[in-house]
């Protein structure tokens, strides 16, 4: 396959033309058109050459979404969530299902490192609010996970304290960096680099104006069932290419982060979960044996407070029979996110040598 140049542009899916559904992006077509909700990155790359455990090369990170502007501790937001097929792991999301709310940030990274990004979660957090585990319940962070052991030294497990903290420190609203970028520095998705990618979708003011935004972490598949705007790109890349250096062993995983200002309960969040499903099958998976969809979903129209004197809070709620434009949506910003992950990743190399070429845009824009 053809190398991407270092300096050569890369672009986000509709630049390329692609028809990517009815409803208009947001502002900056990301999960942080959902206001409120910031995004941070941490990024670690160095090395090069053959595996050794523990030094290296390094092809990792993580990635921290927070889905309040103030603190998500004190001011929970209403969560839900859907497993499509559980070869994969969500810390903290059996809690999450059981109670119906997002009391920590989220984070993403690689498998081997849940455990490590759910340590340094817990020290920031008690760093912030000392009074958990005595005064306050004990937290559980929610830690997505894929596996990036194709280009990354996995076992080492590189991502340390520093990184989770400067993914926190990093977080922020507006443009969201994609591709190589966090925990998506080292995943790849149908043969292709990908990694982190986002989307959003703006509803006109006559289905409720509400914002629904996805990132995602982008790690499965093969190349033959890639298919863009609902065309089997990846079967024609495959007869063109038929690239010999490729995993054949794991064929990865995806976590979906679901963000939206429209005035859900969990159960209903746990509804619209299930339809980014669809969103990832727009793009060619078949939930393989071995990957694992996992969906994590909140509003933030809703914050319920740690403490409170009242017996009853109030919350409003959108009407089950107006979810179908929510639906549609979260379809259409999974699918973009997923490419634009694709689009906006470039070639890299990792442990022994191991390459993941970026996917050829002259090429599909071609077809599309």
């Amino acid at each position: 396959m053809p190398e991407t140049a270092p300096n050569e542009p890369r672009c986000r899916a509709r630049d390329l033309g692609i028809s990517l559904g009815r409803y208009k992006p947001g502002r900056w077509n990301a999960i942080t058109d959902v206001a409120g909700v910031r995004v941070g990155h941490s990024t670690v790359t160095r090395g090069a050459g053959p595996l050794r455990v523990g030094k290296g090369p390094v092809r990792t990170g993580v990635t921290a979404i927070l889905p309040n502007p103030t603190n998500v501790f004190e001011d929970r937001v209403v969560g839900g969530g859907f497993v499509l097929n559980g070869a994969g792991e969500v810390s903290g999301m059996t809690q999450l299902l059981e109670w119906g709310l997002v009391e920590t940030p989220i984070f993403l990274t690689n498998t081997l490192s849940v455990g490590a990004v759910s340590d340094a979660a817990v020290k920031w957090m008690v760093e912030r609010y000392p009074g958990i585990g005595d005064e306050h319940d004990v937290i559980i962070p929610l830690v997505g996970e894929c596996d990036d052991s194709w280009l990354n030294d996995i076992a080492g497990r590189h991502v340390k304290d520093e990184h989770v903290y400067e993914a926190l420190r990093t977080a922020s609203d507006g443009p969201v960096p994609e591709g190589s970028v966090g925990g998506g520095t080292g995943m790849i998705t149908c043969d292709f680099k990908a990694g982190i990618g986002t989307s959003s979708r703006k509803l006109p003011e006559t289905l409720g104006g509400y914002t629904v935004g996805v990132l995602v972490m982008s790690n499965f598949g093969v190349m033959r069932q890639l298919r863009i705007g609902g065309l089997p790109v990846g079967e024609v890349l495959e007869a063109r290419y038929r690239p010999a250096n490729r995993r054949t062993r794991n064929y990865g995983s995806i976590i979906a982060v679901i963000a939206t200002d429209a005035p859900l309960i969990t159960h209903q969040l746990n509804r619209l979960a299930k339809r980014a499903a669809l969103g990832i099958g727009r793009v060619g998976s078949t939930a393989m044996h071995g990957s694992g969809e996992i969906v994590l979903a909140f509003s933030t129209a809703n914050q319920v407070p740690r403490e409170t004197n009242k017996m009853v809070y109030r919350m409003k709620i959108l009407l089950d029979q107006r979810l179908d434009p929510l639906y549609e949506a979260v379809i259409e910003a999974t699918e973009e996110a997923i490419l634009n992950a694709l689009c906006m990743a470039r070639d890299m190399e990792g442990v022994n040598g191991n390459v993941s070429k970026a996917l050829p845009l002259d090429d599909v824009k071609e077809m599309v």
